[in-house]
Formats: C-alpha cells, structure tokens, sequence
C-alpha cells in the first residue's frame, strides 16, 4: 500500500474478490468518513448499524434479537459526548450479557401462572392459591351497590375456587399496610374475611395460619410468657 492521508484511505486501492459487490466499497467508506469529519458522533456508530444490519440474516440465525441489541447500543451512544467517552465506558463497564428470545421452558422447571379470575375462567391447575379473600377484595368495594352486583363477585370467587385439581388454599390477610408512608413504617388497617365464606362454612375449612407453630415451639413459647420479672425490684436493687 502506498503512502496516504490516512492509513484507511489506501483501502480504496485494494481490489476486493468481485463476490463482494457493493459490501467491501461500504465497507471502506465507513472506514474513511469519520477520518473526513463526514459524519459527527453519534452518527458513526449509527452508520456502522446501517452498513452492518444487511449481513445480520446472513450471518446469524438470530438477526431480529441481534439487531434489537444494536439499536438499544446505539440508543446508549447517543448518551456519551464522544467517541472516546463510549468506548471507555464500554471497556471498564461491559455488559454481563445481551438479549435473547425466551425460549421453551424445561418440564421439570418451576414456574408460577399469575391469572386474574375472569382469565381463569376454563382453565384448570393442579394447585391453586386465591389471593385475597377478604371484603374490599373479593368482594370488590367498587361491586357492592346492586345485590345482582355482590352475587356477581360470588360467583366470580366460585370460578377461582373450582379452578383447582389438588388442592385449593384461600388466602385471607389480616391486615393491609397504609399507603403513602415511610418504607418501615407500620400503619394498617385490619381486614375481615370475604362475606361469601361465613361462620357456617368455616367448618369445611382447614384453617391454617402463618408460620405454622409446632407444638413443642409452642410449649417453649407459654414456657417463656409465664416467666414474671419484676423490673421495679430489679432497679430499684441496682441502686440500693
């Protein structure tokens, strides 16, 4: 190669195999533009997109994901100053990884399916857990004027019942934290279980609360509630 302005611009002397086309003439010219002040950043990496996006079907079998990624890179450019800047960045901080489609989950894999009830209707799960069952909820306070409206809301909660093959867990909380306070914060409101499952029914019910005590955890519990310490006596000894 001869001598030149800029080591890229001897480039355009070399005689590319003729399979190339139009592929190694761009090519050169992507080379040479930024040297030529023909674009400004972040039009080069935007150019280098546009130059590179017709070999990606050629190359890869996923171009859509891959170019996905490539646009999201040249989108994060567009937030450095320079070049240098980028690139910098880019070294010291790289991605841990890129994007890919979601692909066939494993059979023995866990996974969860969040439905809301209407969803649900005609579907069926081997267990399934009614969140929510309390007044406000289920049924809904904005479904509580009309008595066609609250027999509606039951028979919305008889659908996310019979949803269940194996077994069937209703969950009832006892309180809602307040919104609108600091993130420790304590404020709540207690909650009543759903109208649509009275005392009557309670019975057919297996109640369990949460964490389940075992009942030598429970022994040892009693055990340390009836201990008596009488703190006055205590301090008042401290000082005598």
């Amino acid at each position: 190669m001869g001598e030149s302005a800029h080591p890229f611009e001897s480039l355009k002397d070399v005689k590319a195999p003729q399979r190339s086309g139009e592929a190694w003439t761009g090519f050169v010219n992507l080379l040479t533009a930024p040297s030529s002040h023909q674009v400004g950043w972040p039009g080069e990496i935007a150019a280098v997109r546009y130059w590179y996006e017709p070999h990606l079907e050629r190359l890869h079998e996923d171009a859509s994901t891959r170019l996905a990624d490539l646009v999201q890179l040249e989108q994060i450019a567009g937030g450095y100053p320079s070049r240098e800047k980028f690139l910098t960045e880019l070294t010291l901080d790289p991605p841990d990884a890129t994007s890919d489609q979601a692909g066939v989950p494993l059979l023995d894999e866990d996974y969860l399916i969040l439905s809301t009830i209407h969803s649900a209707k005609g579907q069926e799960w081997k267990n399934v857990f009614v969140m929510n069952a309390v007044d406000g909820c289920i049924p809904s306070d904005l479904a509580t004027g009309e008595q066609d409206d609250i027999e509606e809301e039951r028979r919305l909660l008889y659908v996310a019942m019979t949803r269940a093959k194996d077994s069937l867990d209703i969950m009832v909380p006892q309180r809602f934290y307040v919104h609108g306070q600091h993130s420790r914060g304590a404020r709540h409101v207690y909650a009543s279980r759903t109208r649509f499952i009275d005392r009557d029914m309670l019975p057919l019910y297996e109640a369990v609360s949460w964490p389940v005590v075992k009942p030598e955890e429970q022994e040892r519990q009693d055990a340390v509630k009836s201990v008596r310490i009488d703190m006055a006596a205590r301090l008042r000894g401290m000082w005598s």
